[in-house]
């Protein structure tokens, strides 16, 4: 685990990364925005309560991807009919994931750590689980987000999604998050972050199957 300088750096660094990549991708921010906005009617934000540190809830924020008259499961899967064909681009792209910077500012999360759940599924994790990953800031991305960068995929090949993402899927994320936190260091965060850009860079990328 971090050690306290480590977290303080965790934290300065955030904050500076957060508020230059906000600056720096101002313009795709606004052309997402404008593109969402036309696509379909509602607004340009999704928001969504996640459970985030010490099991505090807080409103993540994304670029909309679905009508807003979609309803159904929690879980995206491929060929989903409640994603619009400009969310489509987004969420293979990661884009409609750049507002969450505004989370990192606010301190809700960290730009590397676990990331946040629904309640629902919060509910799921053992008590010993929830206690380790509620210890830290969730993040925007973590190896369990690099290894499951395809997820829609994965749950696509299911007649069920949202089952295979409780039985299987959250399970799986559940592990690498503990692994990630027993080895977690700035250094680690740095290596992650890289690792990260790689894949985003790579949207061919497929992840291994479970």
């Amino acid at each position: 685990m971090y050690s306290k300088p480590e977290l303080a750096l965790k934290r300065a660094f955030d904050v500076a990364a957060a508020a230059a990549g906000l600056v720096i991708a101002s313009p795709l921010l606004v052309t997402a925005a404008v593109l969402v906005r036309l696509s379909s009617p509602g607004p340009i934000l999704f928001r969504q309560e996640r459970i985030g540190r010490y099991g505090r809830p807080f409103q993540l924020v994304k670029f909309r991807s679905m009508r807003t008259d979609s309803g159904g499961p929690l879980v995206t899967s491929a060929a989903d009919r409640r994603v619009t064909p400009v969310g489509r681009v987004l969420r293979q792209s990661k884009l409609d994931e750049l507002p969450q910077l505004v989370n990192v500012l606010r301190g809700d999360l960290s730009l590397v750590g676990p990331r946040p759940e629904v309640a629902r599924y919060v509910a799921l994790y053992s008590a010993e689980d929830r206690a380790l990953l509620q210890s830290v800031r969730p993040g925007i991305t973590d190896p369990a987000t690099i290894r499951f960068r395809n997820e829609e995929d994965i749950l696509g090949r299911s007649a069920d999604p949202e089952r295979a993402y409780v039985e299987e899927v959250l399970p799986a994320k559940v592990r690498l998050y503990r692994q990630y936190l027993e080895q977690a260091s700035f250094v680690n965060d740095i290596h992650v972050l890289v690792a990260t850009a790689r894949v985003v860079a790579r949207p061919s990328s497929v992840a291994a199957p479970l």
